[in-house]
């Protein structure tokens, strides 16, 4: 076991003037970084626990709702706003864990979960450039059926794990962030990298840098919206595609749309091309192929993992299919 020390922040301000030190994470539900401990795969110097800061759910000035980073899953997904105003929010949490786990989880916690790639996570006999940069990526060149063909590099394939952030990003989250410095909002598209030549960071965050808060922006036609994940059994286990969406429907087109995947892509992807593609067009299979099309254009298949833009494909309309009624 690797010595390491344990402080609980008595707020904000506590919590930045512990992190700012080299080696110190912030600890959320720890459902994940108490995992990547114990596998050495994360060896803090210290921890300190977040879990006592703020938890609100509360609506903002002009309509939208404000979600502290230390509300667990299972708060925000049965919150009655989140499932009446926002309810691909809740779809995505309940389909991403079990009770237990969106017991404990939180929702900085969430945002901030490493992959499940196996290379990853094989600290003894496996290259990881994420792991370890510059040692390679046995991903590529190995079993990567459940890995990503959108957003990927020569030198990280993985898939960002999380349901919750899918959801987020198709409904443009934003994320507030504090540090010594001061306070700043990232919008929830923006604060995940892709990992281009250093899949080893993964966000834009700043040393020491603690996420406070996630903001829901006002959007009406979300309450119109759904949640599809796709995966190897009904029981809890990643995606192997996922999707977000939300349309805003007049006279049978497309006046507004919000998609995002999941299980296919090295971050939460938002479909802007799609959405671009299907503003303005008709509700319809063909228009829905269309946007497909324009989005997975630039998917990047393995060996083992080509079945994914079909499958993504498939799901893609499925969705929008169901949102709109129209299954001819």
């Amino acid at each position: 076991m690797i010595p390491f020390t344990y402080a609980r922040a008595a707020g904000v301000d506590d919590a930045l003037a512990r992190g700012s030190a080299a080696g110190v994470k912030y600890l959320g539900g720890g459902t994940n970084l108490v995992d990547l401990m114990r596998e050495t795969i994360e060896v803090p110097s210290a921890v300190i626990d977040v879990t006592g800061l703020s938890d609100i759910i509360a609506d903002t000035a002009d309509g939208g709702l404000l979600i502290g980073a230390a509300a667990r899953n299972t708060a925000v997904a049965e919150h009655r706003a989140v499932r009446t105003r926002y309810p691909v929010l809740t779809r995505a949490i309940v389909a991403g864990a079990s009770a237990q786990i969106r017991n404990m989880a939180t929702v900085g916690g969430n945002l901030l979960q490493r992959t499940r790639c196996a290379y990853f996570y094989d600290n003894e006999g496996s290259h990881c450039n994420k792991r370890a940069p510059g040692s390679g990526c046995d991903a590529i060149g190995g079993f990567n059926r459940s890995h990503a063909i959108l957003g990927t590099s020569a030198a990280c394939v993985a898939t960002h794990p999380s349901d919750m952030c899918v959801a987020l990003a198709a409904l443009g989250a934003v994320v507030h962030l504090a540090s010594t410095d001061g306070e700043r909002a990232v919008p929830l598209t923006e604060l995940h990298r892709q990992p281009g030549e250093h899949p080893e960071i993964e966000t834009v965050l700043r040393p020491g840098e603690l996420i406070t808060a996630v903001e829901l922006p006002p959007l009406a036609f979300a309450a119109h919206s759904a949640y599809r994940k796709v995966r190897d059994r009904a029981s809890y286990a990643f995606a192997l595609v996922s999707v977000a969406a939300a349309v805003d429907l007049a006279d049978g087109i497309v006046r507004d749309v919000r998609l995002a995947l999941g299980g296919v892509a090295t971050k939460p992807w938002r479909a802007w091309r799609a959405e671009e593609t299907l503003r303005g067009r008709p509700a319809s299979q063909e228009s829905f192929r269309a946007a497909v099309e324009a989005e997975l254009t630039g998917a990047r298949p393995l060996r083992d993992n080509g079945f994914k833009i079909e499958l993504a494909a498939r799901t893609m309309t499925a969705v929008l299919s169901e949102l709109t009624g129209d299954t001819a």
